[in-house]
């Protein structure tokens, strides 16, 4: 089998071979995770579930991540990433095959908390910290904020071309004549193909010359302290998140403005590109100001625009300020991630990533069924304004309790 390669010129400079694989299989991953946002709870409701059964659900999904992401955390230094990363993409494979077979709620809340379905716009499965840990062992310290910043803008970029193939099962309908639950069910099992793909891409680390990423990793130590802290905050962060995953937030414009599935694909194409677009600035904003600045001073105002999404009276009014939120909401996301792999020690980077990892699902997963419930009661978006006020008080937190612990890189 071929080796996928990616251009030497999007690569930063002291990167190695083996990043190259892990930009791919976020690639992939970002796809299925952009089309399956939307279409996870268009499906559930056409199976005849209301908002706060999709919002259970869907909070199944982040617990089951949450809990995985855990237990990797503990267990990392005992395994290969490698081995880990192969299980995962053969979960995934799963995942897609078992929401095809079963369509009862109970059945279909088993599977999505064992399974690696994610309903958010960023990556929040098992995948993402034993793929940081690996990125940041394959990268120097000058580049590796530019190296995550890299990933984080191919998943971007592609998890807004996966939102927008969103539309193909009505297409399907449409022009092919093609029962729309049956197209529906067509794109879970693609979504498993893509984890056969990731699969076979990991299989091709083991012939990677011996590099950094092959370095013994070990448990918490002298860490412990700073870890622990940044994982309670990022906790309130992934609370927040979790009243407005972008499988609620469609949920919200299809019940508010009665959108439809082919519109609501072109909406979190544009919201995806925005968001990508803002990630090309965030090396360099970081290497001027810093990473906590650069992580606070763009998530405060993304937080207020998002809070000004449900006071519009009309959809476009509120795609304005929608998409002004997206322009800058994910531009902390590659300086966070140095920033945890940064003030660790290299040896304790698997454990640190896994759990800091964990708030991005296991905290995510209370809230989802507290929005649906929400929506259930009114179509204002109260879980649109709630996520934009916790997220302002962890801001302000992130601030106080982190503007004075510096990366190496930015001590002088």
């Amino acid at each position: 089998m071929s080796r996928p390669a990616l251009s030497p010129f999007f690569l930063p400079p002291g990167t190695l071979p083996a990043a190259r694989l892990i930009l791919w299989t976020r690639a992939l991953r970002a796809f299925g995770d952009g089309y399956m946002s939307l279409l996870l709870p268009f499906y559930l409701t056409l199976l005849g579930f209301g908002a706060l059964e999709v919002g259970v659900i869907i909070t199944g999904t982040l617990l089951g991540s949450g809990v995985m992401t855990l237990a990797v955390g503990f267990v990392a230094h005992r395994y290969r990433s490698r081995s880990l990363l192969l299980a995962a993409s053969l979960l995934m494979a799963a995942t897609g095959v078992a929401f095809v077979a079963v369509t009862d709620f109970w059945p279909l809340l088993v599977v999505a908390f064992v399974g690696t379905l994610n309903p958010s716009s960023g990556d929040v499965s098992v995948f993402s910290p034993l793929e940081h840990s690996l990125l940041a062992h394959n990268v120097s310290a000058q580049s590796r904020t530019a190296l995550f910043a890299r990933y984080s803008l191919i998943g971007a970029l592609v998890g807004a071309t996966g939102a927008q193939a969103a539309g193909v099962p009505a297409f399907a309908q449409h022009f092919l004549a093609i029962d729309l639950n049956t197209a529906l069910q067509g794109m879970f099992v693609f979504y498993g193909a893509l984890g056969v793909a990731s699969f076979l891409i990991y299989r091709l680390l083991s012939a990677q010359p011996a590099t950094q990423h092959e370095m013994q990793p070990t448990p918490l130590g002298k860490s412990k302290r700073t870890v622990f802290k940044l994982a309670a905050l990022f906790s309130l962060d992934s609370f927040a998140g979790g009243f407005a995953v972008q499988s609620l937030l469609a949920l919200w414009l299809f019940g508010r403005f009665e959108l439809s599935i082919a519109a609501a694909a072109s909406v979190f194409f544009w919201v995806g590109i925005l968001s990508a677009l803002s990630q090309l600035a965030s090396a360099k904003i970081a290497a001027r100001f810093g990473l906590i600045n650069t992580m606070v001073f763009t998530h405060l105002p993304s937080n207020m625009f998002l809070i000004l999404v449900p006071l519009m009276p009309t959809l476009p009014l509120a795609l304005v300020f929608l998409f002004l939120r997206s322009a800058l909401s994910q531009m902390d996301v590659p300086a966070r991630t140095s920033y945890v792999m940064a003030v660790v020690a290299p040896a304790e980077r698997p454990a640190a990533a896994s759990i800091t990892a964990v708030p991005r699902s296991l905290a995510a997963a209370v809230s989802p069924a507290f929005a649906g419930y929400l929506l259930s009661l009114t179509t204002f978006g109260w879980p649109l304004v709630i996520c934009g006020g916790l997220k302002i008080v962890y801001d302000l937190l992130l601030l106080k309790m982190f503007s004075r612990v510096k990366p190496p890189e930015e001590q002088r």
